[in-house]
């Protein structure tokens, strides 16, 4: 018995220092990635569809200690979608889950304003030759409860955007 309990509390012991013991990968600060973070919480907004404007929501959530901000589109209804915002080195990515049922990746193309981040297709999954997918994404920031999105979506050559104007609930 006190052979076995001695085991016992050397695995034990063992487990904790192997779980202390744990390093975390360093993420440098980025300020486009921080900006994204601003998004985080719950947005009412209208998009512009055929000209007339309707209502949407977002809602923007970090997840895995801070190293992902994962953004929902149209949450609880059909059309739902969500993408996840990521460094990968020192670019700053975009992966979009989108209801046409691929995944395009974008990057974040330098050059933009300090207010305004634009991704642009990098590659994707689930995306055929004419196939359309979601080719740039682009955020701008104007204040901390009021921020516009446009997304522009590429089938067989042409290219449309939607335009997002969201509110801080």
């Amino acid at each position: 018995m006190r052979i076995r309990n001695t085991v016992f509390i050397i695995i034990a012991i063992g487990g904790v220092t192997l779980l202390l013991a744990e390093t975390r990968s360093k993420v440098a600060s980025n300020p486009a990635f921080d900006k994204m973070k601003s998004l985080v919480g719950k947005w009412d907004g209208t998009a512009m569809e055929q000209g007339k404007p309707m209502p949407t929501n977002a809602r923007f959530q970090l997840i895995s200690d801070g190293s992902a901000l994962m953004a929902w589109l149209n949450e609880g209804v059909a059309d739902e979608m969500v993408t996840m915002f990521h460094m990968d080195g020192t670019d700053l990515m975009a992966t979009h889950y989108c209801s046409a049922h691929n995944q395009p990746r974008m990057v974040l193309a330098s050059g933009a304003a300090a207010n305004k981040l634009v991704f642009k297709f990098k590659d994707g999954t689930n995306i055929g030759p004419e196939e359309g997918h979601m080719h740039e994404l682009t955020f701008t920031i104007d204040a901390p409860d009021h921020h516009t999105e446009g997304w522009t979506y590429l089938e067989k050559g042409k290219q449309t955007t939607a335009h997002f104007d969201f509110h801080r609930k």
